[in-house]
């Protein structure tokens, strides 16, 4: 910052405990600025931005390769101060609560500028960061004066999609897999299982229900073994990239030899499991169960089935506008703020324009083999 423009602060209004917004909930809150003395501003908005980005590097011998690749969901600004030599009559520009234009003069002090925006009704995924990319939604504030350094401010907000906005064929529907194998080496037989699940999609917080019918027909005891794991995926350039990590490990009670029976497990997908994310062009989030039996001396049996993870049940989340102007702050020299300015900028509580998304990720077999493959992209 400099010498003149102290600190430009951006603060917003909390909903919930979690301090999470959904689609359609408001975002509002303010931009204080403190000044030192006499200043005059050319430009001073905010931004309202959510973006997918995603980038990782790799080297083979003495060349390393770049992959970067980027998804823009929204992109919206509120004018407090505007250029007058803009010739650019769209922008949206934000008056005080008396209705009249902010000062492009500002005095010594703080000086206090509210506004609003409304996350998009449409189908946008939830926050995310990951080893190679990141989702982000966020607030930045950009203070511009002639011939000086742009004063620049932003903050992160914690966006959780709903999850009827991006509905999955199948989430309802049972599964059903089945599998058998005959022991070498150190172990004689055949074991056999058939699994099944009542559904594909689950709630965090709920429990996974694993129905199965094993046979054990080898001359060891088998344990079922139960695991859920996270894959995350990055695209760029005709890349990929991916990472996985095993969430939950759970192991059922012994199968004697020559034994068959019927097991049940119920796991409890944790709370603060991150849901899956599959409608990014760039990420993707992707959870499975693996089910496989331990045998010793042998190479394990099993069977993979891919689920959803959606966020728990939510509450509708009602954004609360301050009741009075002093709720604000009134900076010194009348510096008044517009407690209820208007949303997104566009007139009164208008829903944003139509997000048209970017589509699925590309499949993973049109993704080109040069340079060669690196140690992520397996099949997994």
């Amino acid at each position: 910052m400099s010498s003149t423009i102290k600190k430009v602060e951006i603060t917003y209004n909390s909903i919930n405990a979690s301090n999470t917004f959904t689609n359609g909930d408001i975002v509002s809150g303010q931009v204080s600025v403190e000044a030192a003395k006499d200043c005059q501003i050319s430009s001073f908005y905010i931004k309202f931005k959510g973006k997918a980005d995603v980038f990782w590097t790799e080297t083979y011998g003495q060349n390393t390769y770049s992959y970067h690749a980027k998804d823009k969901y929204f992109s919206v600004r509120q004018y407090f101060i505007r250029d007058p030599n803009s010739k650019d009559d769209q922008k949206s520009l934000i008056a005080h609560q008396s209705g009249e234009t902010y000062s492009n003069v500002v005095p010594p002090g703080i000086h206090v500028y509210p506004f609003s925006f409304q996350f998009p009704l449409q189908n946008i995924p939830s926050t995310f960061k990951g080893a190679d990319g990141k989702i982000v939604y966020l607030l930045e504030a950009v203070l511009s004066r002639s011939m000086k350094m742009d004063s620049k401010e932003s903050t992160m907000i914690n966006f959780v999609a709903k999850g009827d906005l991006n509905p999955v064929p199948g989430l309802m529907e049972p599964q059903h897999e089945t599998m058998d194998k005959k022991m070498k080496l150190f172990t004689s037989g055949t074991v056999a299982m058939d699994v099944n699940l009542e559904k594909s999609g689950f709630f965090q917080g709920e429990g996974l229900k694993v129905k199965a019918f094993i046979k054990n027909d080898s001359s060891r005891e088998i344990k079922p073994k139960y695991c859920i794991y996270r894959k995350h995926s990055f695209f760029a350039r005709g890349r990929r990239r991916v990472h996985t990590k095993d969430l939950i490990k759970e192991v059922g009670r012994p199968i004697p030899p020559k034994a068959s029976e019927n097991v049940t497990q119920v796991i409890a997908i944790p709370q603060d499991v991150e849901p899956s994310i599959l409608n990014c062009s760039i990420i993707k989030v992707e959870h499975r169960l693996r089910v496989y039996l331990n045998v010793k001396y042998a190479s394990d049996p099993e069977i993979k089935f891919d689920i959803i993870i959606l966020p728990a049940h939510q509450v509708p989340a009602v954004a609360t506008a301050p009741t009075a102007a002093s709720d604000f702050g009134i900076g010194p020299f009348g510096s008044y703020g517009n407690p209820n300015p208007p949303v997104w900028g566009f007139g009164p509580q208008q829903p944003p324009p139509a997000y048209q998304p970017a589509g699925p990720p590309p499949p993973y077999g049109a993704h080109g083999m040069y340079p060669p493959l690196n140690e992520f992209d397996h099949k997994y």
